[in-house]
């Protein structure tokens, strides 16, 4: 299958800087603030028409959208600059835009009659509609195609399992903002191939601790090509069809550089690597026999987590983040703390499926009932109450960082991020197949 040639990403900083530069101060000035309460505002903006599944088209534009003013309000009030980053900081609304607040709101939006699971009681979250079906079915379609077809990436009786992740579902209700399923599956490639690599390397499908290093050093050549002498150059890469993980890594990367810019692939490498350092953490551990300490864990966590998942919600979306914004020291607070929340957000979701399996799983309820000396019930409890504290973090820095940074393209980014914590909520919900919570309540 060729390799679709998706409109490259492009910086949107020239253009922001020259729309904004005059009025940017004015904007900060006038919310600053008032910034706490702009976190419940609400905005009627609408989005951009989703093109049709498959067409690539260009990435949407980010102009500020025609808008009603809201209720109680006045045009002058909600068209001026103040009101420009009201409605930039509140996110679009209307269907399917659900996950694409930036701050905090009031009021919950409403849950699909098609949602499926229950949330873990006193989990601070945001719930979101249930994602496009259409889209659902498209995305599913191409990417056991591709799993099948062009990396051979399981074998038959692993189907089933394959089936039962849902990852259309999951990658269409993370990345709601994203102008075509071509866009869906560069994200798709890539979680299917970050699981395969945890499954045949580290969990559940031959992984072992031994030996874990050299494993994940040579996959990771698949996302960062070795170049060195001629001679060794052809072992290299015929090293990179070895096994299921590599083909999945080598194959999901060469999709993703074709469609990103170079920044935005460069910091998805990056972002790879502190993955597999979590990795390498957790095994040694595993090697030990040992339970790190909660902050040990917590800070394993840090890189062995979902952070290259919603880092690339731009390349998704078909615009670049800039680099220098990217690197910003209130950037990278906002997506750890994201990152962070989400993973725990897994650790509680999957406690009960990692209690049934063989040996001993970390998770953070684990880690908190072994060092902590609570029971298995208020260790959960305890880890729920961790992640609201990093869920909420994460909202005030980016609520924080957007009046901060008031660019079109860093406001659609957190909201990108926003929308992703979103998803993976309601995947891990939703997902009966693999998740069942524990009879705590």
């Amino acid at each position: 299958m060729p390799v679709p040639e998706l409109p490259l990403a492009r910086s949107s900083l020239p253009e922001a800087v020259s729309r904004f530069g005059a009025t940017a101060g004015e904007a900060v000035a006038a919310r600053a603030p008032g910034l706490g309460a702009a976190a419940g505002a609400s905005s009627d903006a609408a989005t951009p028409p989703i093109p049709s599944a498959g067409l690539v088209g260009p990435p949407p534009t980010v102009a500020p959208p025609a808008v009603a003013p809201p209720a109680g309000g006045t045009e002058a009030a909600w068209t001026g600059p103040a009101g420009g980053l009201e409605r930039l900081l509140s996110g679009p609304h209307g269907l399917g835009t659900a996950g694409l607040r930036l701050t905090p709101r009031e009021e919950p939006c409403a849950e699909s009659a098609a949602e499926r699971g229950r949330p873990v009681p006193g989990l601070y979250h945001h719930p979101i509609p249930e994602p496009d079906p259409v889209r659902v079915d498209e995305v599913s379609r191409r990417i056991k195609a591709w799993a099948l077809d062009e990396v051979s990436l399981y074998p038959e009786e692993w189907e089933e399992q394959f089936d039962g992740f849902s990852v259309g579902r999951y990658m269409v209700g993370c990345h709601p903002d994203a102008p075509t399923v071509d866009h869906l599956m560069l994200a798709t490639r890539l979680m299917v191939a970050e699981n395969a690599v945890d499954d045949c390397y580290c969990e559940d499908h031959g992984g072992s601790p031994i030996g874990l290093g050299e494993r994940l050093l040579l996959a990771h050549t698949a996302l960062d090509p070795l170049y060195t002498a001629r001679e060794y150059q052809p072992d290299w890469a015929a090293s990179l069809h070895a096994d299921a993980p590599r083909r999945a890594y080598r194959s999901a990367m060469d999709y993703f550089v074709r469609a990103a810019a170079p920044s935005q692939a460069d910091r998805l490498r990056h972002d790879m690597a502190r993955l597999h350092l979590g990795y390498l953490a957790e095994a040694a551990w595993a090697q030990q026999d040992r339970v790190p300490e909660v902050w040990e864990y917590l800070a394993m966590r840090q890189f062995n987590n979902f952070r290259p998942c919603p880092t690339i919600t731009d390349t998704v979306g078909g615009y670049e983040l800039p680099a220098d914004l990217h690197a910003r020291a209130d950037m990278q607070k906002v997506i750890a703390l994201a990152s962070n929340a989400t993973t725990i957000v897994n650790d509680l979701y999957s406690y009960t499926k990692e209690l049934d399996a063989p040996g001993r799983h970390l998770n953070l309820p684990v880690v908190i009932a072994e060092r902590e000396g609570l029971s298995d019930k208020d260790a959960y409890l305890k880890s729920v109450e961790i992640h609201n504290e990093l869920m909420r973090d994460f909202e005030t820095e980016a609520a924080a960082l957007a009046a901060a940074c008031p660019l079109p393209s860093t406001h659609r980014f957190l909201r990108g991020v926003a929308a992703w914590v979103d998803g993976n909520h309601h995947w891990h919900q939703s997902n009966t197949y693999r998740y069942s919570l524990p009879d705590f309540w």
